[in-house]
């Protein structure tokens, strides 16, 4: 038996679905294996006490945890990687800004090997780097940065918001310019669904079209009102995506959302539960 995401969003709490599924031997459907949190989302409590929120994010039941925000470049990273250890979270990727790669590729290297991550991911541009006269610039330099980072054994994936969709050069799309102008070996994709969405892509054809190269989702829903929604209380059918065969490679599904309100932990556990009841 699945159950599809109209019974996921049937009135029925994530807590009580999960229990559903559990009880039902005879659920063969996919789910997410290790739920991930991208530590944005607590950005506000994790800047006062990264100790502390980790503890509340592992308690949850996170088992993954992306670094973004919340000051983390400045921080202790031999003290944040304990603190994962004592609390069996892994960091199998994070946000490294593009300005910290260019002119601090070292420290970046040391801090990334040292929170225990493979992969790097570009998080954002700044808006003078959105254009297509800057990209004639940021195109050359994430090639290199990836051959930077493969010797270093690390690989590099790019995160989209909805500006790669929106600007466009003659027709073409920043990120149809990143899927041209680079190679599955050069650049993986971490797919925001909100963000994709929300600049009005057919997130079906996009996952179909990055295939092989996606390396993991950013899992945050859409209110009918295009604002960000914790994962299971929006209308993205995530089931419906991630059961395509393009997303069959993807093993990271980090919950995120920008907007999450405070204080933080309601939402992500709401997010957690539902998309840990989620079958697909």
């Amino acid at each position: 038996m699945i159950i599809d995401r109209r019974k996921f969003l049937a009135g029925t709490t994530g807590a009580a679905t999960l229990a559903l599924f559990t009880n039902n031997s005879s659920v063969q459907a996919a789910q997410a294996d290790k739920i991930g949190l991208q530590l944005y989302t607590v950005r506000e409590i994790f800047a006062s006490d990264p100790v502390g929120t980790l503890q509340k994010v592992a308690k949850v039941g996170y088992r993954e945890v992306e670094f973004g925000g919340g000051n983390y470049e400045a921080m202790d990273h031999a003290m944040l990687r304990r603190t994962m250890d004592s609390l069996s979270l892994t960091c199998p990727s994070l946000h490294v800004p593009y300005p910290s790669l260019m002119e601090k590729f070292a420290a970046s290297v040391k801090m990334v090997k040292t929170l225990g991550a493979q992969i790097v991911i570009m998080p954002w541009l700044s808006e003078d780097l959105r254009t297509e006269a800057a990209w004639e610039q940021v195109l050359p330099n994430l090639k290199r940065l990836s051959a930077q980072l493969r010797n270093e054994g690390l690989g590099l994936a790019y995160h989209n918001h909805d500006f790669e969709f929106l600007n466009r050069s003659q027709g073409v799309s920043l990120y149809d310019r990143l899927l041209r102008e680079t190679d599955a070996s050069e650049l993986k994709f971490e797919l925001d669904l909100y963000w994709a969405a929300h600049a009005g892509e057919d997130l079906k054809a996009l996952i179909g079209r990055l295939g092989s190269r996606l390396y993991a989702f950013h899992v945050k829903d859409m209110k009918a009102d295009k604002s960000m929604a914790a994962v299971g209380t929006g209308t993205i059918d995530f089931a419906s995506l991630f059961r395509l065969p393009g997303a069959q490679g993807v093993h990271h599904f980090y919950v995120e959302n920008d907007q999450a309100p405070a204080p933080y932990i309601p939402d992500i556990t709401t997010s957690f539960q539902n998309l840990r009841a989620l079958r697909f």
